[in-house]
């Protein structure tokens, strides 16, 4: 509002009309006005020096309206409703526009009502607030102080790690005690979590360890494989913490300390002998804990989160199963091993590295980013084959009926050496099928090597051991031993006495 008292004390002073101006901020034209209006209505500074600024306008300007009245905006309201997902203060300013012209009264400009805003926030003190919307993050961390169990066999102490994720608009809280801070654990108690809260977050504000984010800079971000994949199963976007920015994860910080007073002080003196007792005792403390009033404001941690639930999105059909991820090589045979169990690749990635992605149900093959393959996971003994018969080339797939006595069959065509190694092959396992890789390796030899040069191969073979294996035959056929006229045979004992002699009982006779 122009001061108009300000304008007749300094033109009293002698003061021009642009210095005028330029001294209270405002237009020379407003100062020329203000001066010709009380010149007219005969007021001075003399007679006006007791008067209120407003009392001086409407004397100035006698004829003019009154200033209308503007309804005040209640910024409480409006301050609430600011925290929650998606609401702005242009939306705020739209709704309060209505409601004014609704009851026939005068709503301020958006400026004045960001103005009055701003001043109410920096009066309340409530700008942190601002900072957490109700389902917009879930912050996460391990508790500093530890717990821990007594094995009932060794009298060891076991120390157990309390996981705790909050949610900082209401201040609800889940904690868990894990035997270690490992991935599996880690995304364990994530897992738990949401179902605990019955829904998620756009936001998981987790702190940089390794088993969350590989590496937080100021340019690059890069989360950690696993977790990422939680993040994309329950929908939701990881922001790390920033380094060396502890306010960034303040309210969990205090979280947590009130919950390691809270539990872990509370059950210091208390003795446990298994995860399952210890847990069942974390969660009695913290639904006492979540359920508390307030000391300096109503309501409760579990009451508050009551307003908040419904802006959590729903959980996914079914929880997030943790994925260990390797690499492998496709084999000649067009099946790569894991945990010494064999699956098939499509045979066009003969020799490539692939990613592996095994679960608990499931084997899955990546090659440069893409599946290619998913198998049912093998469990058992050793050595099985999940194949799935579009992945061999075309002239291995004629093999898909052979059996063992199909092997001992075609074995016996060669020759009884030949069948003799089949056999051998067939009862070195204690399951059959284990031995069919190598008779099929051998059936393969026949494609380059006679059936006869085959039968000598393996007749050589079994002269150097019962148990010749298919790389023996192989390198007796390549060097071409099998061709060779001589073959060693025992000796008879009617041989030996043809070629040594034999000292009778005459010989040994003393009275000679």
């Amino acid at each position: 509002m122009t001061d108009y008292k300000e304008i007749l004390r300094l033109q009293a002073l002698g003061f021009s009309k642009q210095a005028i101006a330029t001294s209270i901020g405002c237009s020379r034209n407003t100062v020329r006005s203000a001066l010709a209006a009380a010149e007219a209505n005969g007021v001075t500074w003399k007679n006006s020096r007791g008067t209120g600024n407003e009392a001086l306008r409407k004397k100035l300007y006698p004829g003019s309206a009154e200033r209308p009245e503007y309804r005040m905006p209640d910024y409480e309201k409006v301050h609430r409703e600011m925290q929650k997902s998606g609401v702005t203060l242009s939306l705020l300013w739209v709704e309060y526009c209505e409601e004014c012209r609704a009851a026939g009264e005068l709503p301020y400009q958006s400026t004045q009502f960001n103005k009055y805003y701003a001043d109410y926030v920096h009066k309340t003190k409530a700008t942190m607030r601002l900072e957490h919307r109700p389902g917009e993050t879930m912050q996460v961390d391990w508790a500093g102080d530890t717990m821990g169990i007594v094995d009932t066999d060794t009298g060891e102490f076991i120390p157990a790690y309390l996981f705790v994720a909050v949610l900082p608009y209401s201040g609800y809280a889940y904690a868990e005690a894990f035997q270690d801070m490992k991935q599996e654990a880690w995304i364990t108690a994530h897992v738990n979590a949401y179902r605990f809260f019955g829904g998620v977050t756009r936001i998981l504000t987790p702190d940089n360890l390794k088993t969350g984010v590989l590496k937080n800079t100021r340019d690059e971000t890069v989360i950690n494989q696993a977790y990422r994949e939680m993040a994309e199963h329950y929908n939701t976007a990881i922001l790390p913490a920033r380094p060396r920015k502890p306010k960034d994860k303040a309210f969990v910080e205090g979280s947590v300390g009130v919950v390691s007073t809270w539990i872990i002080a509370a059950l210091r003196n208390v003795q446990f002998f298994s995860f399952q007792e210890l847990n069942e005792a974390v969660h009695e403390k913290l639904y006492a804990f979540n359920h508390k009033p307030f000391q300096k404001k109503d309501g409760s941690r579990a009451a508050l989160f009551e307003e908040e639930k419904p802006f959590l999105f729903p959980l996914p059909p079914a929880p997030f199963e943790l994925a260990e991820w390797r690499t492998a090589t496709v084999a000649y045979n067009y099946h790569i091993s894991v945990d010494r169990q064999n699956y098939s690749v499509p045979y066009e990635y003969i020799k490539q590295r692939v990613d592996v992605r095994l679960t608990r149900s499931a084997v899955e093959v990546f090659f440069e980013g893409t599946r290619i393959v998913s198998h049912l996971r093998l469990y058992g003994r050793p050595n099985q084959y999940s194949t799935v018969e579009t992945h061999m080339p075309p002239d291995h797939q004629k093999y898909l009926e052979w059996n063992g006595d199909r092997f001992l069959r075609w074995a016996g065509s060669v020759g009884p050496n030949t069948q003799a190694v089949v056999r051998q092959y067939l009862t070195a396992y204690k399951i059959e099928q284990q031995g069919y890789k190598a008779c099929m390796a051998l059936l393969k030899l026949q494609d380059k090597y006679p059936a006869q040069r085959l039968e000598d191969a393996c007749r050589r073979a079994l002269t150097f051991t019962p148990r010749p294996g298919v790389k023996a035959v192989q390198s007796i056929l390549r060097s071409g031993q099998d061709k060779l006229l001589s073959e060693d045979k025992e000796e008879s004992p009617k041989a030996a006495s043809q070629y040594s002699f034999t000292r009778g009982a005459d010989y040994y006779r003393r009275d000679k």
